[in-house]
């Protein structure tokens, strides 16, 4: 088991590429994947990468900022994605600070996806994200 790796570079495209397998694969538009985010400012890099790899499917995206952590993890709904989070807390002896969206419940599209990522992390988790903002606002991207 492991996630693999992906440039915050890439994460926009990254996170069109479910939306595009999604609608792809899912006819009845249910929870297709799920993005979680953590804030791992309070676990060591290594440690953080060796848990990680330890919890993840081999289909899971990992992109970070920093020690803020993204996860895709597709065919993967809120509960499921739970259930990961409830295992990385084990895993890290500590309670992370996280939320979690799905798609195309929250968010039609990515720009959508991450300005709901954005609003609910800074309402429940008490962080800004804004550095996202640059993801989504070129309209080059």
């Amino acid at each position: 088991m492991a996630g693999i790796h992906f440039s915050y570079e890439n994460f926009k495209q990254l996170l069109d590429l479910n939306i595009g397998i999604s609608d792809r694969l899912d006819q009845n538009r249910a929870e297709s994947f799920t993005l979680l985010y953590c804030d791992l400012s309070t676990i060591n890099d290594d440690e953080a990468m060796q848990n990680l790899e330890s919890v993840l499917r081999t289909s899971d995206s990992v992109v970070n900022f920093g020690s803020d952590y993204y996860f895709i993890l597709p065919y993967t709904d809120k509960y499921g994605a739970e259930i990961v989070k409830k295992m990385f807390d084990k895993h890290f002896d500590a309670f992370l600070n996280a939320f979690l969206i799905s798609y195309p419940v929250d968010g039609e599209n990515s720009v959508e996806l991450f300005e709901m990522l954005q609003n609910s992390v800074k309402i429940f988790c008490k962080k800004d994200l804004s550095y996202l903002d640059e993801l989504y606002s070129d309209p080059n991207l």
